[in-house]
């Protein structure tokens, strides 16, 4: 099992008290979870996919306050339950044939009032709710966020390192991946940018184009269904002017951001600092031309943040933040602490920039610069 290296115990509890909450305020007597990430959530981290691709996995939690049952076919209940350990957590095994071609809640849910995560007839859809419900983290779940925050830095660097010129947007993508993905974490989101694709395209999936002197690696890491997020620049050669420029703008620009992430604090606090700093750097409207990012936990983002938002920020959350402007960008996923925040994925040999940001010193990472081929 890939949390067993952590006590699930107590987060267990704190998640099944938050659900029971959640069936009393709407007069409900179940809850059904199929999404990937709510299934991962409910049970401290087991993988209910099959396919990456899809959102909703291929077995279904059923939450009563008198069971747990963990709904699927005779192929992933010896997994779900044994490799996965949710027999060992106090779930119940509910299995049928996979060939049968019946739907195997009807008869589970069968006069009973019940809400999910995904349309089901008769249910009362939830999944909002349970995206909040999501958002305040147990101290297991920061645990594990920093496992994941290390594994994803350790492969960022190792694949950034690992660029040279000449070599395709693909080919980067797949040193991406491989650095990842060996060390247990599914990249599930992997971009890739090369030249005047970084000046173009903020979402750059990776394509044939060859490398000349600069590069941009975008990882969203996921294990345990937790998803950390990162970027990372590398340039071969002078770095020119005016990307120095921009690249010592958005560092700036991300860490009065990290600065203004503290409890008692909003989402929209946030914002209208990146919005004040943007500015500050005589770059006032780039914060249009793409989300600033927010909470982290079983999506990369569980909520964007935008303008006036008015959602708090607790202490132990995970955020990732990722300010742009045209040809830069810095992106890290960071905990929030009582007394401050972390960097979980921070890199310790990459270079950084020392920032003066809220009466402290917050390091983002510069741009590698190459001069070595």
């Amino acid at each position: 099992m890939d949390n067993d290296w952590i006590d699930t115990g107590p987060e267990l509890a704190t998640k099944l008290e938050r659900i029971y909450g959640l069936l009393e305020r709407h007069h409900l007597d179940a809850l059904l979870l199929r999404q990937a990430s709510n299934f991962a959530w409910a049970t401290c981290g087991a993988a209910s996919f099959i396919n990456r691709a899809d959102s909703l996995g291929a077995a279904t939690l059923v939450i009563t306050p008198q069971r747990r049952l963990v709904v699927s076919d005779n192929i992933e209940a010896p997994r779900l339950m044994n490799e996965a350990g949710l027999g060992q957590q106090g779930w119940e095994s509910a299995t049928q044939p996979w060939y049968t071609g019946q739907d195997p809640l009807a008869a589970l849910i069968q006069g009973v009032r019940a809400g999910a995560d995904f349309a089901y007839p008769g249910a009362l859809d939830l999944a909002g709710e349970l995206s909040a419900l999501r958002l305040p983290l147990t101290a297991q779940e920061g645990q594990r966020f920093r496992r994941l925050g290390r594994l994803c830095a350790q492969g960022m660097e190792q694949a950034a390192r690992a660029v040279v010129p000449g070599m395709s947007e693909y080919e980067i993508a797949a040193a991406l991946a491989q650095a990842v993905e060996a060390a247990g974490v599914q990249a599930t989101v992997n971009l890739v940018a090369v030249d005047e694709r970084i000046f173009a395209y903020r979402h750059p999936l990776p394509t044939s184009r060859r490398l000349q002197k600069y590069a941009m690696l975008i990882l969203c890491g996921r294990q345990g269904g937790l998803v950390c997020s990162l970027t990372r620049l590398v340039h071969f050669g002078p770095l020119p002017a005016e990307v120095r420029r921009k690249a010592e703008a958005v560092a700036r620009i991300d860490a009065e951001m990290i600065a203004a992430t503290r409890p008692a604090g909003t989402l929209g606090d946030v914002f209208a600092a990146a919005q004040v700093a943007y500015a500050a750097a005589g770059f006032p409207d780039e914060w249009q031309l793409h989300h600033q990012g927010g909470p982290a936990g079983y999506h990369p983002r569980e909520t964007i943040a935008t303008p006036g938002a008015t959602r708090p920020i607790l202490a132990g959350q995970v955020f990732a933040w990722n300010p742009s402007i045209t040809g830069a960008k810095s992106e890290d996923t960071i905990l929030v602490g009582e007394q401050g925040n972390e960097i979980l994925t921070e890199m310790p040999n990459w270079p950084v920039l020392a920032i003066q940001a809220g009466g402290q010193t917050i390091k983002r990472p510069a741009i590698l610069e190459r001069t070595d081929l």
